[in-house]
């Protein structure tokens, strides 16, 4: 039995990597230019994948078949977004990137109700429609302009991310399959798309690294140990303690501590209309992540669930067989 103690425990560490991955907006922008995101990205993906690799060979298991082909293809998928979101970044406020690419969670189970054909409640229709229009005031803080290319950019990486979601438990349905694995293979397929990319655009990589200053090494090492290497340690440690749904809750925060950030810390200037915008964003995800796990909770979906999202820097893996 869960003891009070252990529920906090568990809740504190989620609630730490959602704090990390709300912060990854506004340390990303200190890393990257239009220039370095290729380079950034294979260096911050070759890092990790050298980790999660060591981790797996100390365990002495092999991966299969399976897993190493859902696993390029998913990398494939990740690489995509990854990349919008990083170049998004770079041309757009903190604040904006990390609230916007929260309308992950509303399009996941719009994407995912069209692949199933299960319908969802028409107020889940109202809660996505009341995200968007915070977007639409946070992106042009209150002024009726179009949005700018860093916006439209994040914009269409939570639209992928919601694919990637929506894919991943297709992919992985009917064999058994492990999440260090899976995420493992995800990584190195990243780690090559993006190594290949510096050859024919940007910065090479050590060129990208001749410019890093002590502090920025600092925020790339944060980016790997943290907010990807802990992060899916501690949701894989968690979801077996507790259920998925309250880790989902937890993580659901992350746009939050993006927005936290990137006022408090990053000085993101915003107008009254820019912080109604943020408040519809909020309050749109939150009312569409309730009404589409008590939907769920009702008419159980054809495919596995997941515990979260995946923030910008980390990856929530889905709920697989898991490793002790």
């Amino acid at each position: 039995m869960i003891t009070s103690l252990t529920r906090f425990r568990v809740d504190l560490l989620v609630l730490l990597v959602a704090v990390s991955w709300g912060s990854t907006y506004l340390v990303a922008k200190e890393l990257v230019s239009p220039s370095s995101v290729p380079a950034m990205l294979a260096l911050r993906m070759l890092l990790a994948a050298a980790i999660m690799a060591a981790i797996l060979l100390a365990r002495r298991k092999r991966v299969t078949r399976s897993e190493l082909r859902g696993g390029v293809i998913l990398g494939l998928l990740l690489s995509a977004v990854f990349a919008f979101e990083t170049f998004g970044i770079a041309h757009t406020s903190a604040t904006n990137a990390g609230l916007i690419i929260s309308l992950t969670i509303v399009f996941t189970p719009l994407l995912d109700s069209l692949v199933s054909r299960r319908r969802l409640p028409r107020r889940f229709l109202l809660a996505a429609a009341v995200a968007v229009v915070g977007v639409v005031l946070l992106a042009g803080n209150g002024a009726l302009h179009a949005p700018g290319l860093g916006d439209l950019l994040v914009l269409s990486a939570a639209i992928l991310r919601a694919v990637h979601v929506t894919v991943m438990p297709r992919l992985t349905s009917g064999t058994p399959m492990d999440s260090l694995h899976l995420t493992t293979v995800q990584l190195a397929t990243c780690a090559v798309v993006f190594s290949v990319t510096t050859v024919f655009s940007g910065d090479s990589i050590p060129r990208y690294l001749s410019s890093l200053d002590p502090g920025r090494v600092l925020l790339l090492a944060y980016l790997v140990l943290i907010c990807t290497v802990f992060a899916f340690f501690v949701q894989t440690w968690a979801v077996r303690r507790t259920s998925p749904s309250r880790v989902s809750l937890l993580l659901g925060t992350e746009p939050v501590w993006a927005a936290v950030a990137g006022i408090a810390i990053g000085h993101d200037s915003l107008g009254f209309a820019g912080y109604g915008g943020i408040a519809l964003v909020l309050a749109g995800t939150a009312w569409g992540r309730t009404i589409e796990q008590r939907h769920s909770a009702i008419v159980p979906p054809p495919v596995r669930r997941y515990p979260g999202t995946h923030g910008l820097y980390g990856i929530s893996p889905p709920r697989l067989r898991s490793q002790s």
